[in-house]
């Protein structure tokens, strides 16, 4: 059992990126399992969960002739444009069926209709917070380790944000999977690892 200090983050195992989800990512739900397994040795266990209004800035269908995964300039910085996914209220946006959930927090994400928020730390401007780092720090936890989806997406941008903020962060890639899209996930690996975060198999 780990230590009082640290805690598991879960990630946006969700169905609509799990296959047959709105935005699936090949072999989603592969890794249930193992993370429920994960579960058992850690006191603190936190799940975040995408949480977006219908229409969402970050939809390609809220930008008339954009097509999903097209990158446009928002307010705060470049932007990928998905498909409608992890609607408020949703089957989709549900947790998958077979994922444990009897955690101490879920963080929910990505539910400012003018924002994306990929990490559970900030939103996608980098500066608005979701509340999570207090959370961790009044509980005195000082090491994260996280797994779920996407790797190169919310698990990257959640992994590097921790070690930003002085966090101790192993990210567990087999329990972990990517989309990959233009080379991110390649991508995603080697920021994590300039950030300090610890990858491990």
């Amino acid at each position: 059992m780990q230590p009082l200090t640290h805690a598991l983050i879960v990630i946006d195992m969700q169905n609509d990126f799990c296959p047959g989800g709105a935005l699936a990512v090949t072999g989603g739900d592969d890794i249930v399992d193992g993370i429920n397994a994960l579960m058992a040795d850690f006191q603190t266990v936190i799940l975040t969960q995408d949480w977006h209004p219908a229409g969402h800035s970050s939809f390609a269908s809220s930008h008339p002739g954009a097509a999903p995964m097209q990158v446009v300039d928002m307010p705060y910085g470049p932007q990928v444009l998905w498909p409608d996914h992890c609607i408020q209220g949703t089957p989709g946006a549900a947790f998958h069926q077979g994922l444990r959930t009897d955690g101490d927090l879920i963080i929910r994400k990505g539910y400012n209709p003018a924002i994306d928020s990929y990490s559970a730390f900030f939103e996608n401007d980098h500066t608005t917070p979701t509340g999570l780092e207090g959370y961790l720090r009044t509980r005195g936890i000082t090491t994260l380790t996280m797994v779920g989806l996407a790797l190169d997406f919310c698990v990257n941008y959640s992994a590097v944000d921790a070690a930003k903020l002085g966090f101790d962060v192993t990210v567990h890639t087999l329990l972990s999977r990517g989309i990959d899209v233009g080379g991110s996930l390649d991508a995603a690996l080697d920021g994590m690892k300039a950030a300090g975060v610890t990858l491990t198999a």
